[in-house]
């Protein structure tokens, strides 16, 4: 009877770890400084000083501060960001954000009523394909003497 407990809670334990949907939280109140690293979705509702790299979907709530550098796949941002921020596909900007820094990102979305200071950068995949018009025919310079 009691084997069957352990096996169980670690059978949950394993199931978050596997869970591509898992989601980490850092609550109200909490202060967090230095390197973090997160394969799944985090959301932020407290304080960041330092480095977040994230393969999945960054969230700052409105709550939420994060005060370094962040890279991650998608990110939406309520509260404040100061520094630098590489977002490899989508970054929306709600309108109760206020974010200042430098930014990276190949979509963008910015809600109207943000707070939104950056130099803003779009990734090379992002630029139009533009091609040069091709000439019907060759064309000929002559040298002019003054």
């Amino acid at each position: 009877m009691f084997g069957m407990n352990k096996k169980t809670e670690e059978s949950k334990a394993t199931n978050a770890l596997t869970n591509p949907n898992a989601l980490n939280s850092l609550v109200k109140g909490t202060v967090l400084e230095g390197t973090i690293s997160s394969e799944n979705d985090i959301r932020i509702d407290g304080i960041i000083k330092g480095t977040l790299t994230c393969k999945a979907k960054v969230i700052i709530g409105p709550t939420g501060f994060i005060d370094g550098e962040v890279r991650c796949e998608n990110a939406i941002i309520e509260g404040k960001f100061e520094g630098n921020l590489k977002v490899n596909d989508l970054l929306h900007v709600k309108e109760t954000a206020i974010v200042n820094g430098d930014i990276k990102t190949n979509k963008l979305v910015v809600q109207s009523g943000a707070v939104f200071n950056v130099l803003c950068n779009m990734n090379d995949s992002a630029k139009p394909n533009v091609q040069k018009p091709i000439s019907s025919g060759e064309q000929n310079f002559k040298k002019v003497n003054s």
